[in-house]
């Protein structure tokens, strides 16, 4: 059975084998497909931290048809773009080629994905290439400050420690640690392609077809979403040789609705998002506290969290959260910032960012995959709709529920 979705043209059906495959017409001279799996850093056991990313880049190594250097040359043949992703919910492969030559790029992405031989040869080499990853990773002060307060909000969830792992898991992992997750959670049932495309449907699902159908279906256990109340509180880490200091809060928002996380998103705009913001004009363009202020929601599956960012001078600390504070927790204030007619032109806003990145195939690609793996459907194809169904008593009570007892990183 086809669905026809939100999005003009869209088409979503499931292969004889359990993909799911989901489609878009576009009117150029492009495909951009993105293949996903539920196999995400939220899969791993707590032996495993980081093995899922240490998977998605072995699978690059080599196949019974490609060496590595093979792999490579192809793809540089084929694509104008081409990535993969490990994520904590999701792992996706993608890329654009012209369509004339989309059946060559997604023969060479399913030898990949399907045929991987995890050859020894390299091996260590690549586990390397993944540590120099992770050291880069925490040479960015904004995301050690992230990692830090992630790990002192939560006692048991996986975001507590970052989507890489750490370098004695990552240099302990052996390769039948690879092959038995790349088994477990690389399944059909577990897989969704979307596809944005210049060709007929018809032809994209002929393609899809002849190199997954024949996949043959295997039994996976997926790992339910799991939250947890955060720590509240101001929690400071030491760095040496850091210029200045980085703040964020987190406030975690899994209980919230699609509808209310629609409010959320309203009031974000509105709270933290650009240079007329509530936030930046506080912090900055008052008190001259930052140089870079900012807000953002996380919406996706096992993460959920409401983040305010900033980075100030060492003396400036405590003011700095001394007036978020007094933000945050002075709600009335913020509320009345809000208008109805205020809350139409962030409504129109939010609808212009939404066309924008949606705008670019390989991004639509991208969100149509990763939203399916995480929901079951397309979570915020219907957005435009509940927008105009918020007002002023849906935004006060989102700020009501999400504003409170947050938990504060200092990296200083």
């Amino acid at each position: 059975m086809i669905l026809f979705c939100m999005v003009i043209m869209m088409k979503k059906i499931n292969i004889k084998n359990g993909i799911k495959l989901i489609y878009e017409k576009r009117k150029n001279y492009i495909t951009s497909f993105c293949i996903g799996f539920n196999a995400g850093a939220l899969m791993e056991n707590k032996d495993e931290l980081g093995l899922a990313h240490v998977v998605e880049h072995m699978i690059f190594k080599g196949t019974n048809k490609r060496d590595e250097m093979q792999i490579n040359m192809a793809l540089d043949e084929v694509f104008g773009f081409n990535n993969a992703m490990t994520n904590f919910p999701y792992s996706i492969y993608y890329g654009t080629t012209l369509s004339e030559d989309f059946e060559k790029g997604f023969e060479i992405y399913s030898d990949i994905i399907l045929n991987p031989t995890f050859p020894i040869k390299g091996f260590k080499e690549e586990i390397d290439i993944i540590c120099e990853e992770l050291r880069e990773w925490k040479d960015d002060n904004f995301q050690l400050c992230e990692d830090e307060m992630l790990n002192n909000a939560f006692e048991d969830r996986r975001i507590k420690t970052c989507i890489i792992g750490e370098e004695v898991n990552i240099r302990a992992f052996t390769m039948e640690d690879i092959k038995r997750f790349y088994n477990k959670f690389y399944t059909p049932k577990n897989c969704t392609i979307s596809v944005v495309s210049s060709l007929d449907f018809d032809v994209v699902q002929s393609i899809v077809n002849k190199y997954f159908e024949n996949w043959n279906t295997k039994n996976f256990e997926i790992k339910k979403d799991f939250y947890e109340k955060n720590k509240a509180g101001k929690f400071v880490k030491k760095r040496e040789g850091i210029q200045g200091a980085k703040i964020q809060y987190c406030f975690p928002i899994d209980k919230l609705d699609h509808k209310e996380t629609t409010a959320l998103k309203i009031f974000n705009l509105k709270f933290g998002e650009g240079t007329s913001s509530i936030l930046y004009d506080k912090i900055r363009t008052e008190n001259g506290l930052a140089y870079d202020v900012y807000s953002y929601i996380k919406n996706e599956a096992g993460i959920k969290l409401f983040t305010i960012c900033m980075g100030t001078a060492k003396e400036n600390v405590d003011k700095a959260i001394e007036i978020t504070n007094n933000l945050i927790f002075n709600i009335d204030k913020i509320k009345a910032t809000f208008t109805e007619n205020e809350i139409k032109n962030v409504v129109n806003r939010l609808k212009l960012k939404r066309e924008l990145k949606i705008e670019r195939s390989i991004e639509l690609s991208k969100e149509l995959t990763t939203s399916e793996i995480m929901y079951g459907h397309q979570e915020d194809f219907n957005e435009q709709e509940i927008l105009e169904k918020i007002g002023l008593q849906e935004i006060y009570g989102v700020i009501d529920k999400v504003l409170v007892s947050p938990t504060i990183q200092v990296l200083s």
